[in-house]
């Protein structure tokens, strides 16, 4: 827990003067995203509050508001804690994935399209494979269909993506071969990103289709031999 509080000491300058429970969600939300603070963690108010230098009814607002997100529990008398996703949650995250992404594909008008955060991730993801860092390879990844989403042009359909990104990092921090899961997924990134370049909407589509069902099966099986159905670790 040390060197997260000691993360989270740093994040204190972006709260400058006008200290919000939405600017504390955001960093929270991001530190939860980046694994600082895995699945199952108990969230100390008084730590946290202290290392970000926020009153506990700011962090508690915080804390409620990422729990509406869905990103931690509360437990009567227990505390709060960073959410164990259940195979549900998993698959209901890809279902909304394939709504929205394939949505926002087909939805595209006449090309050319505004690629280069897309091209940006590709790249991102190539170096991260180049310093065999599969960690960052998975957030290059989470980028790739941030960056997808962002082509609908609605801060609406970014923000709720946003919320089911974060959640599927949950999912992603209990994979115990995070090269295996992630690899395969970045030529499959840069043949989407070729199709887009080449104006080909619905071939990007159908390849995106086959991306989610081929992740999905691929991480609700690791997920239920590392945690179980119902997120206990229960096999």
């Amino acid at each position: 827990m040390a060197e997260q509080l000691t993360g989270l000491a740093d994040d204190r300058a972006l709260l400058g003067r006008t200290s919000t429970a939405e600017r504390v969600s955001d960093i929270l939300r991001s530190r939860i995203a980046e694994g600082y603070f895995p699945p199952g963690t108990r969230l100390s108010e008084d730590a946290i509050g202290g290392a970000l230098g926020v009153s506990r009814n700011t962090l508690r607002e915080a804390f409620r508001l990422l729990t509406h997100e869905r990103l931690l529990v509360h437990e009567l008398n227990r505390g709060v804690f960073v959410r164990v996703l259940t195979v549900e949650d998993v698959e209901d995250i890809y279902r909304t994935r394939a709504l929205v992404e394939c949505a926002v594909v087909r939805g595209l008008g006449e090309p050319p399209y505004p690629l280069d955060g897309l091209a940006a991730a590709v790249t991102e993801g190539q170096l991260a494979t180049h310093e065999n860092d599969w960690k960052a390879l998975g957030t290059a990844n989470i980028h790739f269909h941030r960056e997808l989403v962002a082509l609908a042009g609605s801060e609406r359909t970014d923000e709720l993506m946003r919320s089911v990104f974060a959640e599927l990092r949950l999912a992603f921090h209990v994979v115990d071969d995070p090269r295996r899961l992630h690899e395969p997924y970045l030529a499959r990134n840069r043949q989407i990103l070729q199709a887009l370049q080449d104006g080909d909407r619905r071939g990007a589509e159908r390849l995106l289709e086959t991306y989610l069902t081929d992740s999905l099966e691929r991480v609700v099986e690791v997920y239920l031999r590392r945690v179980g159905e119902d997120g206990t670790g229960a096999s």
